[in-house]
């Protein structure tokens, strides 16, 4: 994903892995809260689903948009803010880049109500799978930004705000629960055709004993529009 184009598939392994180790640090973060409701969770996918599907790949050639829907060529404005209509979702987009340790950051747990954007990955509306990270909740702050990721149902928009007065709007495609050990890094951060977005938290069982949620839950959306805030 540092390549927006096309880049060597022994660095986007390496990004990918990084996203990926990063995002069970952010699992690693999640505190369950005791005495509040649960937050929804879609259905799990097995390893076993997962290689039934075709995954990914920029060996094919892109279709062509719909006839109402033009996609921008890059560059694109990075994002800076994010609305979800049926969750009540509303965050200015935290900016996240590489850790020393070669993973992604997460937003801290003070900001445990906002996303942010993982700035390695392609901007919104540029053609590939934009990753956009949040926390489900904390003991000390409460529900997070992503606490109902779970509940979004297919069709659902997701508007990401964007630095040039742009808004690119993504309809939801399908919302998926993987454990950790059988997260689908290429599925979720593999090369697109075209725009997409991927709007990642914890998800699962709370393991008190390993203080982390054992899984992940994926948003995956498509981009749809793009508009003038």
């Amino acid at each position: 994903m540092m390549d927006r184009s096309s880049g060597t598939a022994g660095s986007r392994t390496w990004i990918y892995l990084a996203i990926a180790l990063a995002v069970v640090a952010a699992v690693a973060l999640g505190v369950a809260l005791a005495g509040q409701q649960r937050a929804p969770q879609p259905p799990a996918v097995s390893a076993a689903d997962e290689r039934s599907q075709t995954p990914p790949t920029t060996s094919a050639p892109a279709p062509p948009p719909p006839a109402d829907l033009e996609v921008e060529p890059e560059p694109v404005a990075a994002p800076v803010a994010l609305r979800i209509p049926a969750l009540g979702v509303s965050s200015d987009l935290l900016d996240l880049g590489l850790q020393e340790d070669g993973s992604a950051e997460v937003p801290p747990l003070r900001a445990v109500d906002q996303a942010g954007w993982y700035r390695e990955s392609p901007a919104p509306g540029a053609v590939g799978p934009a990753v956009l990270l949040g926390h489900v909740d904390s003991a000390e702050y409460g529900p997070g930004v992503f606490f109902e990721l779970g509940a979004l149902t297919p069709g659902a928009e997701v508007e990401v705000s964007r630095a040039d007065g742009t808004v690119a709007v993504f309809a939801v495609d399908r919302v998926e629960r993987y454990t950790k050990a059988d997260f689908p890094t290429l599925r979720v951060y593999g090369n697109t055709a075209d725009p997409q977005l991927r709007l990642i938290t914890c998800g699962g069982e709370f393991d008190p004993v390993n203080r982390s949620y054992e899984d992940n839950v994926v948003a995956y959306a498509s981009l749809v529009d793009v508009r003038t805030a």
